[in-house]
């Protein structure tokens, strides 16, 4: 593949870290992730027949809504 191809894929996946940070992932944790969201969005890309930025972006949201209830149980619990 050309060294391109990897330039990209580095981008997509400090953009996608990025996000995960500002949704309250743990910082060291955000790499992992991002990789593995990167590589779910292109098997549900392949697999749903969408774009990959769909599928991407039904798993940001996915993973938005669950970063929000995490955070708001743990405001809500006085034992949190």
């Amino acid at each position: 593949m050309p060294p391109f191809f990897f330039f990209v894929e580095a981008e997509t996946l400090t953009a996608i870290a990025t996000i995960l940070q500002g949704f309250g992932c743990p910082p060291d944790k955000c790499p992992e992730m991002a990789l593995q969201l990167h590589r779910r969005a292109g098997q549900l890309s392949e697999a749903k027949g969408r774009s990959y930025e769909e599928a991407l972006g039904h798993l940001l949201r996915a993973m938005a809504g669950g970063w929000a209830a995490q955070s708001q149980a743990s405001t809500t619990d006085p034992q949190a």
